[in-house]
């Protein structure tokens, strides 16, 4: 329940349970990336625990942005989410200028800060993006049913952003946005024609990215036929299996992988689910996609609780379809299912960016689930404008209507009712009362 002052909602407790499967699956994560990355760590920089301390230095700065953003009441975001937005974009046109960009394997995809773990601009624009068309389509409101005022502005925010990310290039987190910003755009009420006018001519431009370039196009290819060339474009699919296979039902034991011996590129981060299958087996493979089903269902009912608030359950739904989107295409890469895509696994991954940001995001969906059914800001400032406390009686409280004074009839005394006058002018003698009922009959000493 929201208890409202003037002015001010107070929040209600956080939803728990979202909590604890974060807390949970960050748990195992960072478990899991020392243990898949101190080989590379000590092989590489010569010291073995040089991931972990930065990826513990990514969870911690993530878990006091999360607790600061679930304080804060989400829809100061939908103010803000204009200059949100243009700090990510200035992130990562920064990203493409020489000299301030870092790049590896032919990408440039990181700023670096001195001593500090570099910064990965593309996994904070997928959140500016979540907050930023969550606060568009909720003004849009029936609006985005039409071409010219939904579409079209829709395909061009998106567009600006994917094609940012696109240059450095990032094919993985370029679905990620499209996927959740598409998704968030169909569940606003968008024409059913228009979305799949969206996913026809989305399909072509991606099948035209991948035939373009020779690495997407190969990693297409070593998808459908890895064991055609199983020391070359294949390896990294074939090892990933063979990680999860001996795994078998219960696992080798924790520290106990061998496939993390260099024999998976990227064990410790878009390969952490294969290195967890290996190590906890079957079991612990499912235990943690559980937790991600779980942690979706949440959100889930956290957004359907604040529906009533079109802001409030986009931003919530969008947070919910980066997660769930992103893990899929993770999960669903490391075992076969889909092409890899390099996107890391949420709470999982080494990635001190990455884990910042969707911590960030998890603060969202709290701050959400703490604040559902409150008013909204400007709601509150017009109110206050008026005079009012309020914009309404919150739940569990009266209405602040003055209360009409009204005399309670007594026998004996003046009801407030002028008495009837007789003939001659003089009222008439009032009726003798009532016997009381023997109930309120005050007994006699």
């Amino acid at each position: 329940m929201i208890k409202r002052s003037i002015g001010r909602p107070q929040p209600a407790r956080p939803d728990f349970a979202i909590v604890a499967l974060v807390l949970l699956l960050t748990g195992i994560g960072l478990v899991a990336v020392y243990s898949a990355s101190f080989a590379i760590g000590l092989n590489d920089y010569g010291d073995a625990n040089y991931f972990i301390i930065r990826q513990v230095m990514g969870v911690g700065g993530g878990l006091m942005a999360m607790v600061v953003i679930a304080r804060m009441d989400y829809h100061t975001l939908r103010r803000l989410s204009p200059l949100i937005l243009f700090v990510a974009l200035c992130g990562l046109a920064l990203v493409l200028v020489p000299g301030i960009g870092h790049g590896s394997n032919g990408a440039h995809r990181w700023i670096r800060l001195g001593p500090l773990p570099p910064l990965q601009p593309s996994e904070f624009a997928k959140l500016a993006m979540v907050i930023y068309i969550a606060a568009w389509l909720a003004a849009k409101g029936q609006q985005v049913e039409r071409f010219s005022l939904g579409v079209i502005p829709f395909v061009l925010m998106v567009g600006l952003v994917g094609g940012l990310i696109m240059l450095e290039p990032d094919m993985g987190t370029f679905l990620v946005l499209v996927l959740t910003t598409g998704t968030m755009f169909f569940l606003a009420g968008a024409s059913i024609s228009h979305i799949i006018t969206l996913v026809l001519s989305g399909a072509a431009g991606c099948a035209m990215l991948v035939v373009v370039e020779p690495y997407r196009f190969r990693r297409l290819i070593s998808f459908l036929d890895a064991e055609k060339d199983p020391t070359g474009n294949g390896f990294q699919v074939l090892q990933l299996l063979i990680a999860l296979g001996s795994g078998g039902l219960r696992g080798l034991g924790l520290g106990e992988s061998r496939q993390k011996f260099f024999y998976i590129p990227g064990a410790h981060t878009d390969g952490i689910f294969a290195i967890v299958g290996e190590e906890l087996g079957f079991v612990g493979a499912v235990f943690v996609i559980a937790m991600f089903v779980m942690l979706i269902g949440r959100g889930i009912r956290t957004a359907l609780a604040v529906k009533e608030d079109k802001f409030g359950y986009l931003l919530a739904l969008g947070v919910v379809c980066w997660l769930g989107f992103q893990s899929v295409i993770n999960i669903a890469g490391v075992t076969r299912s889909l092409p890899l895509t390099g996107i890391p696994l949420p709470f999982l991954s080494y990635g001190s960016s990455a884990t910042l940001a969707v911590l960030c995001a998890v603060g969202v969906l709290l701050s959400v689930s703490r604040y559902a059914g409150s008013a909204s800001y400007l709601d509150r400032r017009r109110s206050l404008a008026a005079g009012g406390a309020g914009p309404g009686p919150g739940p569990g409280r009266a209405s602040q209507q003055p209360r009409s004074r009204r005399r309670m009839p007594v026998a004996g005394r003046f009801t407030g009712r002028r008495r009837p006058s007789g003939s001659d002018g003089r009222p008439k003698p009032s009726p003798e009362p009532a016997a009381e009922p023997a109930l309120y009959v005050r007994r006699k000493a």
